[in-house]
């Protein structure tokens, strides 16, 4: 079930939001300000924060700003009577996914709260990249193989990404070379050879083959 925290001091406003969130089947922690909501962000795991900008002890731009500060990427709806175009630019500057202002629309603000959780599902899905027993986060910089984590230099990380994310196809040494080491490198393209034959070790599986006169290629062995 997904978790939403909402963040707001108005009683009224925060019983309706989770009377509302929890008909649509959401599960719903509600704090009554910012302290209390950055407690609870700490204390559980959640997929979203409906988020009130003007609160008591700590607004909800610091709210905001101190959970962006962990390093959080958890999709944020700001909820605000402030309704000016500084107020909304500096809420998307701090990191937040949507903004909506006061009096609105409960239909509303659940189609908000649905696109974003598909945009944050589709990010965290394109971020995951799997094949047969291989399984490789992108953001999180881990790579598995049959549940066991392999440790990879950046640059053996960065040839077994674009090879995964080039399936099928053979991929040159020069275009490796361009994306692990940047358009700037002026070497041997071989050294890509070095990298791949270490990956190969490291990740004992028979994916990366060779493709005569041309580079690699990551695909199953026929």
């Amino acid at each position: 079930m997904v978790k939403i925290l909402v963040i707001e001091d108005d009683a009224d406003i925060q019983e309706l939001l989770r009377e509302f969130l929890s008909a649509q089947n959401y599960e719903v922690d509600a704090a009554d300000d910012g302290v209390n909501g950055i407690r609870m962000f700490k204390d559980n795991s959640y997929d979203l924060v409906l988020l009130d900008v003007m609160m008591p002890n700590l607004d909800g731009y610091n709210v905001c700003k101190m959970i962006r500060g962990q390093s959080s990427s958890l999709p944020i709806v700001m909820l605000t009577a402030l309704d000016d175009e500084a107020a909304q630019i500096k809420g998307f500057e701090l990191g937040i996914d949507d903004y909506i202002t006061k009096p609105f629309s409960f239909n509303i603000l659940i189609k908000r709260v649905e696109a974003v959780l598909r945009r944050a599902k589709a990010d965290s899905d394109s971020s995951m990249v799997k094949f047969k027993e291989l399984a490789v986060d992108k953001e999180g910089f881990i790579v598995t193989v049959g549940g066991n984590k392999i440790e990879l230099t950046v640059k053996e990380f960065a040839i077994l990404v674009y090879l995964l994310d080039n399936r099928g196809r053979a991929v040159s040494r020069e275009a490796l070379l361009d994306h692990a080491w940047g358009y700037d490198y002026y070497g041997d393209a071989r050294i890509v050879d070095t990298h791949v034959k270490n990956l190969r070790k490291k990740l004992g599986v028979p994916y990366i083959q060779t493709v005569k006169g041309i580079g690699y290629k990551f695909d199953e062995q026929t």
